[in-house]
């Protein structure tokens, strides 16, 4: 079993409604992979850093069973680091600042023990980058799971359209469905997506949970009624990284099984909004995992006589 696991490692400085952090690490590779590997190792992660990121984080991810061999280390340059600001809702955000530095030139390698993975986990990168990778692979993955986001479908879209023929599952966000396939309906919009070539497509929702689309199959997962959330950054990537972690553990890619692997990224998800960047991920026990989980099975249960 391993995962390839391509995206960002980053710092962010995050303010919401209910607190403010100072420069904390995060990055889509980052939170992908502290979730996956709940359930599967290795990940073996694509990414580059600079010279200001803390040794220490990347030796507990390595604890962890993540392997760095693919992560390029620029010591003269620094790090991806982004800025934002909440609202109140806690959906929307503004971008205040964006410092793209060693990610602005990333030209990824994939190192020799990576051939033949089971699983590529491709997180919201250019898509020239991601094709770069899928193109350097010699075997074909046995699933190759696609996050992408609007500033790629404002700014690359000819590039995504060659990535999105060559994928198995797009994971989005509503918004993005739509402007992606012209159509507000989102179950219109799926067909649309993978007429495009996914053969499944996963939509994130937010606080309104997750769709899973494959043919004319559908299925809907909640998201967990929350006390509080203090932070929602990294929590779509999270949930990819439940996702995908949770069907290489299992081997089971029909559509009972990411049926599964949905309520499994809903679950790691909802624990990753608790706290501020990864701190909430670093804490989790089998027993958490566990607990959640049977959260959201008594969430979804329910017994009915029909006359």
């Amino acid at each position: 079993m391993s995962v390839i696991v391509v995206g960002s490692m980053a710092f962010d400085a995050i303010e919401t409604p209910f607190g403010k952090s100072n420069k904390i690490v995060g990055g889509a590779a980052t939170y992908i992979a502290w979730s996956a590997s709940n359930f599967t190792r290795p990940v073996q992660q694509i990414s580059v850093v600079g010279g200001d990121f803390p040794q220490e984080e990347l030796d507990l991810l390595q604890a962890r069973g993540v392997q760095m061999d693919g992560v390029q280390i620029k010591k003269d340059k620094k790090s991806f680091f982004w800025s934002g600001r909440y609202h109140m809702d806690m959906n929307t955000r503004d971008t205040l600042e964006t410092q793209l530095n060693v990610l602005g030139d990333f030209e990824p390698v994939v190192p020799a023990g990576y051939q033949g993975a089971d699983i590529l986990m491709l997180g919201n990168l250019s898509p020239a980058v991601q094709l770069s990778v899928i193109e350097q692979l010699k075997e074909r993955p046995k699933l190759t799971v696609l996050d992408t986001m609007n500033f790629w479908m404002d700014t690359a879209m000819p590039d995504l359209e060659k990535v999105l023929k060559e994928v198995d599952i797009l994971l989005v966000n509503d918004s993005e469905a739509r402007q992606l396939s012209a159509q507000y309906s989102l179950v219109r919009a799926a067909r649309e997506i993978m007429k495009m070539g996914p053969k499944f497509l996963v939509i994130k929702k937010g606080e309104h949970g997750a769709l899973l689309f494959h043919g004319d199959h559908v299925f809907f997962a909640p998201a967990l009624p929350l006390d509080e959330v203090f932070d929602p950054t990294g929590a779509g990537d999270t949930f990819a990284g439940g996702f995908v972690g949770y069907l290489d553990s299992t081997r089971d890619f029909s559509f009972d099984g990411m049926k599964s692997a949905i309520v499994i990224g809903s679950a790691i998800a909802s624990f990753c909004v608790e706290k501020f960047g990864t701190t909430r991920l670093k804490e989790l026990t089998k027993s958490d995992i566990d607990e959640r989980v049977q959260q959201f099975v008594e969430l979804v249960n329910f017994d009915i006589a029909l006359v």
